[in-house]
């Protein structure tokens, strides 16, 4: 492995983040080249996580963008704050300046509400870490205006002319798949697939992000989770289901799983009531348990 990709591995174990060599290229690659990280896989899996442990690891910002169904460019981008606008008028107003003149004033960044991408592009000092998560969600005309934001990292306010970007933000997009994103997008892109963790990585992962769970206690709850998965759920518990179900055993001072323990808390990993008969139902039939569970 290349030694700064293995540096790099190791700062991210450092962070609790348990990651691969493939991860760990991959961010290499993303910070080397300027390219942007798109991260796809299951829910839960720790997409969103890559993000927020390269910033600490850069000790810079990291500037969230939520994408949801209707988002559109001013939201994303920035907006005038028009209540504050009004109220400098009135005030000149009041002062006895003419009107035009106050409002010849209103159109300064005192005034403009810098939106997620907009704080990237104008953000001083160290590169910032821009995470656009669930890019999914959003509909495609706001992915075509992302990709010609991505293409040169600048924009254009009509009222102050181009502001373009002193450093390229490190970015950092996520996608759960639930629609397909454009060709031209994921060519702008480096790839990276995060699938669901395998027993070993899933195991060392509660041990770094719930200390407090007893050797047996986590071995018990990754095994019985993987077990899960396998089953067919509506709603596949990620790694964020067991790492809140270890919480939740670990706050009822658990040391072991038993049969009556799991029917009492199955609600912190299985999240849909469909769900919930199959796999009591399964339970009852002796087809899924956590080994050594009583």
């Amino acid at each position: 492995m290349n030694e700064a990709i293995a540096g790099l591995l190791e700062r991210l174990e450092r962070e609790a983040y348990v990651a691969d060599p493939a991860i760990a290229t991959s961010l290499w690659l993303a910070m080397t080249l300027r390219k942007p990280l798109l991260v796809e896989g299951h829910a839960g899996v720790g997409k969103t996580e890559i993000a927020k442990v390269l910033a600490l690891l850069l000790d810079t910002d990291l500037i969230r963008l939520q994408c949801y169904e209707g988002l559109d460019a001013s939201t994303a981008l920035y907006e005038w704050n028009y209540p504050k606008q009004l109220l400098h008028i009135r005030l000149q107003e009041r002062d006895g300046k003419p009107a035009a003149e106050a409002e010849a004033q209103i159109f300064g960044e005192q005034f403009l509400l810098k939106r997620p991408l907009l704080q990237a592009i104008a953000h001083g000092g160290r590169a910032p870490v821009l995470l656009v998560d669930e890019i999914d969600r959003s509909d495609e005309e706001f992915e075509a205006f992302l990709l010609e934001v991505l293409s040169d990292f600048q924009v254009t306010v009509p009222e102050l002319g181009t502001i373009r970007a002193p450093e390229r933000p490190h970015v950092i997009l996520t996608s759960n798949r639930s629609r397909d994103l454009s060709d031209a997008l994921r060519r702008r892109c480096l790839y990276l697939w995060i699938d669901y963790p395998g027993f070993e990585k899933e195991l060392s992962i509660v041990r770094r992000k719930v200390p407090g769970a007893t050797e047996e206690l986590a071995a018990q709850i990754v095994a019985l989770v993987q077990q899960l998965r396998r089953v067919k759920l509506a709603k596949v518990p990620g790694v964020s289901e067991t790492l809140d179900w270890a919480d939740a055993l670990v706050a009822l001072h658990a040391s072991r799983l038993d049969a009556q323990l799991v029917q009492q808390t199955l609600g912190c990993v299985v999240k849909d009531e469909a769900d919930l008969r199959k796999v009591r139902a399964e339970m009852e039939a002796g087809r899924l348990s956590a080994p050594g569970a009583a």
